[in-house]
């Protein structure tokens, strides 16, 4: 597309159409609508990145929210065929909140305008919010069920409008896992030599992060939420277990805890990330909590207590396991530590056996938007597998 047709299309967004945001405590914002026109409930929570609002729209985490913006102007880039983090590209938010639409979409990628796509996927937006003020909001009273309506819907009684909001499910408790995961497995080959087999637990998976592991020689089979152990085994023959980030309230993932205990009882180096960093640590004991507001960004400071060392990371997460900072436990597989906390809250970043078998980050180290610091723990995990010696862990387990 054009330059030129771009601007065009850029202006032509719903000047018209009014809307109203309506938070479950009863506080209300108004502007105008944009994307799709009607009505949309989840819950409302923010990212402070200022880049990659279309990683953004796209990540599955962010499935049954509304996200707000906090860099003031969104759309700059358009939409490219290119940066979509999801399977077959979907738009996985429930509604997004901005305060302004710019209305030149001019990067040399861009097929559309962000409007055009919402539209095309039907996903509600409104602008012209002041979005500081509802971050503000957010940020002292926390997260809280909300809805996006925009044209007719928006003309309703508030108090109309507040009785739907109220009596959408919670986000706690919620078992969203299942709902954006893969219904069959794929493989992605790996690049170049094949080193190695891992399989991938689709709980919400970004795009970017099998490709990160295919690119350590690794070959991914990405399986569906909660398969069987087992299942895996018997089917794929792994060399390593990957579990991604994804949606939802990890106290309901029984069946991703059942796994990961399954696989660390079989010796199998395990990895996992974001959600998958919950359900490493429920497996070995650990309890998780929701947060008041969630960490939602890609400037987040995060500490290594083995060795001191600071990284800047992407996270979308609602959800955290609890710990302290640099605590070991006992678990049946050996001692554990929280290996990592953000410097901001202390909240758990990463846990780990002592012995190496398995580790989790509750970031994104795929970067997909956001910095590359945590990319080495890819390295990390294709170096676990290589090290470990399949044939006599097999010996040893028909010997016992």
């Amino acid at each position: 597309m054009s330059n030129e047709s771009l601007d065009k299309a850029s202006n032509s967004t719903t000047a018209s159409v009014p809307a109203v945001l309506v938070l479950a405590d009863g506080r209300i914002f108004r502007g105008r609508g944009f994307g799709a026109t009607g009505t949309t409930l989840g819950e409302a929570v923010f990212t402070t990145a200022m880049t990659g609002y279309q990683e953004t729209l796209t990540d599955p985490s962010y499935h049954r929210q509304l996200v707000v913006a906090t860099a003031p102007q969104i759309g700059n880039t358009g939409w490219n065929d290119e940066d979509n983090e999801s399977r077959g590209d979907k738009i996985w938010v429930a509604g997004f909140i901005i305060h302004d639409l710019s209305r030149v979409a001019s990067n040399w990628r861009a097929k559309r305008t962000l409007e055009e796509e919402l539209v095309k996927q039907g996903v509600i937006g409104i602008r012209q919010v002041d979005t500081r003020a509802l971050v503000r909001h957010l940020r002292d009273n926390g997260s809280t069920a909300a809805g996006i309506f925009s044209g007719a819907d928006a003309e309703q009684p508030v108090e109309k409008l507040l009785e739907i909001v109220r009596a959408q499910p919670s986000m706690k408790g919620a078992d969203l896992a299942r709902e954006v995961s893969t219904a069959e497995a794929y493989v992605v080959e790996a690049q170049g030599e094949k080193v190695a087999r891992v399989v991938a637990y689709d709980l919400g998976i970004k795009s970017n992060t099998p490709r990160e592991l295919s690119k350590r020689g690794l070959e991914v089979v990405v399986v569906p939420a909660n398969t069987p152990y087992e299942e895996i085994k018997r089917e794929y023959q792994p060399e390593g277990v990957f579990m991604s980030n994804g949606p939802g309230d990890p106290a309901t993932a029984d069946e991703m805890v059942a796994v990961a205990k399954a696989a660390l009882d079989d010796n199998m180096p395990l990895f996992g990330i974001c959600f998958g960093n919950q359900i490493l640590g429920r497996a070995l004991g650990l309890n998780t909590y929701k947060m008041v507001f969630g960490h939602r960004g890609i400037n987040v400071p995060v500490k290594d207590h083995r060795d001191g060392k600071i990284y800047i990371t992407a996270q979308n997460h609602g959800f955290a396991l609890e710990g302290k900072p640099g605590e070991s436990f006992d678990t049946p597989w050996g001692e554990a530590e929280v290996t990592h906390t953000c410097l901001n809250d202390d909240v758990v970043e990463g846990v780990a056996l002592r012995n190496g078998m398995a580790f989790s980050v509750q970031y994104h180290p795929e970067s997909a938007a956001g910095p590359h610091d945590a990319r080495t723990l890819f390295d990390d995990f294709a170096e676990l597998i290589a090290k470990v010696d399949f044939n006599n862990t097999a010996a040893e387990k028909k010997n016992k």
